[in-house]
C-alpha cells in the first residue's frame, strides 16, 4: 500500500488531522447549548474554519515553495495540538463557570478561526509532498491515499467523539491532540523534505491569498456552470452537515453519543458509495446521468429528512435509515461534478481542480451561515433549504448540462479502465 515511509507518515498524519475535525462535530452544539447560543452561533462557528481555510491554504502553499514542505506540515500538525487543547480548555473552564456565556462563545469561535487558519497548512503541503515524491505513473495512487486518510478519519472522528463525550466534553478534545503529538514525532524523525533547497523560491516574494479575481473569470469560461453547480452542492450539503447535531439535540434530544453514532452512520455511508459504487455507476451511465439522477434524488432525502420521527432521546431506526438514504442520494454528486470538470478540452487539469475546490469552500462558508439562521426561525428550514437548492440545481442541469461536451477520446479513456 505504501511505496515509501513518507507516505505512510502522510497517511497516519492525514487521519489524525481528520480526526480531530470529526471529534469536534458532534460535541460542538453541546458547547453551543451550555453558553446559551443558538444555531446563528452554531452557523458561524462552522463557518469561520471554512473561511479561515479558504484565505490561508493559498498563503501555506507560498510559504511551502519558499521555506520547504516539512517545515509548514509540522506548523500544520503542531496547530491541530494546539487547537484541541484549546477546544478542551474553553470546555473545562465554561463547565467550572470561569466566565460568562458570551465570553465562552467567542473564545469557541476563536479556537474555531484558529484552527481554520492553522490546519490548512496541513492539507496542500501534504499533497505537494505527494507531488515531490512521486513519480507521474504513482501519483494518482499517491493523491487517492490523502482522499482514503480524509475518509477514515471522518467516518472514525464523530464516533470516538460522541463516545468518549460520555467521560467529559473535553476527553475527546484531549485525545485528539494525544495522538496528534504522536503525528508531529513521526513527521519530524521520518518524514525527508521533498523539496531541496535549490528548487525552492529563492525570495518569498507575493504572498497569493484567494484568488477572487480569477475565479469571477472562471464562471463565464467553459467550466463556469459546473463550477456553479460545485457551489450549489456544498452549500445545500453545508445545510445539512453543519446544523445536524444541533438538529437532532433539539429535535430528537440527543446526547453527543447518539449523534456521533448517526454521524459515522453517514460516514460509512458516503465511503462506501463514494469508494465502490460511484466509479462502476459513472462507467455505466455516464457522469452526467449520476449527477442529473443524485440531485434529483437528494431533493427527497433532503425532505424524508423533516418527516421521520423518533421517541424523545433513542435513536430511532428510521432516522439511521433516512440519513443513510440522503447520504446515498448525495454522495456520487460531488465526484461526478468534479469529473465533469477534468474532462472538458481546453481547461489545465492543476487550475481546474483549484478553482473547484475554490467553489466547494465558498458553499463551505456561505451553506453554515444561512442553515443557522434558518434553524432558528423553523428547524425544518435548513432542510427544505436544500431540497430546494438541490432542485434548482437539477433544473439547470436539464438546461445546461447536455450542452457540456466530452471528448471521443475522454470517452474511449473511461471505457478503456477496468470495473
Amino acid at each position: 500500500m505504501f511505496k515509501n515511509k513518507n507516505l505512510a507518515v502522510l497517511f497516519f498524519t492525514l487521519v489524525v488531522v481528520m480526526l480531530g475535525f470529526g471529534i469536534v462535530i458532534p460535541i460542538l452544539p453541546f458547547y453551543v447549548e451550555h453558553f446559551g447560543g443558538s444555531g446563528k452561533d452554531m452557523g458561524m462557528l462552522m463557518a469561520i474554519y471554512s473561511i479561515m481555510q479558504f484565505i490561508f491554504s493559498p498563503i501555506w502553499g507560498s510559504l511551502s515553495d519558499h521555506y520547504g514542505r516539512k517545515p509548514i506540515l509540522l506548523v500544520g500538525i503542531v496547530g491541530n495540538v494546539v487547537s484541541q487543547i484549546l477546544y478542551g480548555v474553553v470546555g473545562q473552564f465554561a463547565e467550572a463557570g470561569m466566565f460568562t456565556p458570551q465570553t465562552g462563545l467567542t473564545l469557541l469561535i476563536a479556537t474555531r478561526g484558529l484552527a481554520g487558519i492553522l490546519s490548512s497548512a496541513t492539507l496542500p503541503t501534504a499533497m505537494a509532498i505527494i507531488g515531490d515524491s512521486t513519480s507521474h505513473h504513482d501519483r494518482g495512487g499517491g493523491m487517492g491515499l490523502v482522499g482514503a486518510a480524509m475518509g477514515v478519519g471522518m467516518v472514525l472522528g464523530p464516533g470516538i467523539g460522541g463516545m468518549m463525550s460520555g467521560i467529559s466534553l473535553s476527553a475527546p478534545f484531549y485525545f485528539a491532540a494525544a495522538i496528534s503529538v504522536v503525528a508531529v514525532i513521526l513527521t519530524w524523525v521520518m518524514v525527508s523534505e521533498s523539496l531541496p533547497s535549490a528548487e525552492r523560491s529563492a525570495t518569498l516574494g507575493k504572498i497569493n491569498g484567494p484568488q477572487l479575481k480569477e475565479m469571477w473569470q472562471a464562471l463565464y469560461g467553459p467550466i463556469g456552470f459546473l463550477l456553479f453547480l460545485a457551489f450549489l452542492h456544498s452549500f445545500a450539503l453545508a445545510n445539512f452537515e453543519s446544523v445536524f447535531g444541533m438538529y437532532t439535540q433539539l429535535r430528537y434530544d440527543y446526547n453527543a453519543t447518539q449523534v456521533g453514532i448517526v454521524l459515522t452512520v453517514i460516514g460509512l455511508v458516503s465511503a462506501i458509495v463514494q469508494g465502490a459504487l460511484t466509479g462502476p455507476a459513472t462507467r455505466k451511465w455516464g457522469d452526467t446521468l449520476v449527477v442529473k439522477v443524485s440531485l434529483f434524488a437528494s431533493i427527497f432525502g433532503f425532505i424524508l429528512m423533516t418527516l421521520v420521527g423518533s421517541e424523545p432521546g433513542k435513536i430511532a431506526t428510521s432516522v439511521i435509515l433516512t440519513s443513510g438514504f440522503f447520504m446515498l442520494t448525495n454522495s456520487m454528486i460531488r465526484p461526478g461534478s468534479s469529473s465533469l470538470i477534468s474532462k472538458q478540452p481546453g481547461t489545465s487539469q492543476g487550475v481546474a481542480m483549484g478553482m473547484n475546490n475554490a467553489f466547494m469552500s465558498l458553499g463551505r462558508i456561505a451553506g453554515p451561515l444561512w442553515a443557522g439562521y434558518a434553524l432558528d426561525v423553523n428547524l425544518n428550514y435548513p432542510y427544505l433549504t436544500g431540497a430546494f437548492i438541490m432542485a434548482v440545481g437539477f433544473v439547470l442541469c436539464m438546461v445546461f448540462l447536455p450542452k457540456t461536451k466530452i471528448t471521443a477520446k475522454d470517452q474511449e479513456t473511461s471505457q478503456r479502465l477496468p470495473s
